[in-house]
């Protein structure tokens, strides 16, 4: 059966691919899964039919059959139970590499993102400056650490996995910033994640759409 996923009718990321219906579409392109999409605007993200299947109101969602999945990181994580090429044969490194999902999603995102909301909604406070100081510090440790523990491999644990996917769709929030610039192997890092195939299928598919509602 076809799963279905939900995406912005109008993304805000402006056809960047961070729009996190991006990871989902990328898995479901590393896997070879045809996939169905339902763009939804800001509005029918609110109305009742959408919280039945995200109670938060936010996208992605995941249909196939009588399964209803939200939250990016679980549906990547479905994806990557339910098909080969995401999650390593070997138990151990099964389990390693979705730990890394979780460090992705749990350690290395939130300041990421507490940065980019703060840009966008409180430039104007007085205590910006010093707020932003102290969030790109946070940003800055967890990435050293991450830098560190890369060293010259090409992904995280051995081959490519899910780990790389969630965390290469994380470091790329930081684009623009220059602070990723800072650690060489994680702009590598980053950029050998865009060079897979697959990742272009799901960020011209995710591209396409913007394009269409651009020019509507």
């Amino acid at each position: 059966m076809t799963p279905t996923i939900t995406a912005f009718e109008r993304s805000p990321d402006r056809g960047k691919g961070l729009a996190r219906d991006m990871r989902v579409r990328w898995a479901l392109e590393e896997v070879g899964q045809p996939y169905d999409v339902r763009l939804l605007s800001f509005g029918e993200m609110k109305e009742p039919a959408h919280r039945a299947l995200h109670p938060f109101g936010q996208i992605p969602t995941y249909e196939e059959g009588d399964l209803a999945l939200f939250e990016s990181g679980a549906i990547v994580l479905h994806i990557a139970q339910r098909h080969a090429g995401l999650l390593p044969a070997d138990a151990n490194s099964r389990t390693r590499a979705i730990a890394w999902m979780f460090a992705a999603l749990n350690t290395v995102e939130p300041p990421i993102v507490e940065r980019t909301m703060a840009t966008l909604l409180e430039r104007d406070k007085t205590w910006f400056d010093e707020r932003q100081r102290m969030v790109e510090a946070r940003v800055r440790d967890h990435l050293g650490q991450l830098s560190d523990r890369l060293g010259d491999a090409d992904w995280l644990d051995g081959a490519f996995s899910a780990g790389d996917l969630l965390m290469v769709t994380v470091l790329q929030r930081l684009k623009g910033s220059g602070m990723l610039d800072e650690y060489p192997n994680l702009a590598a890092y980053v950029a050998r994640g865009e060079a897979r195939p697959a990742f272009k299928r799901a960020f011209d598919a995710q591209l396409a759409v913007f394009t269409a509602a651009s020019t509507a």
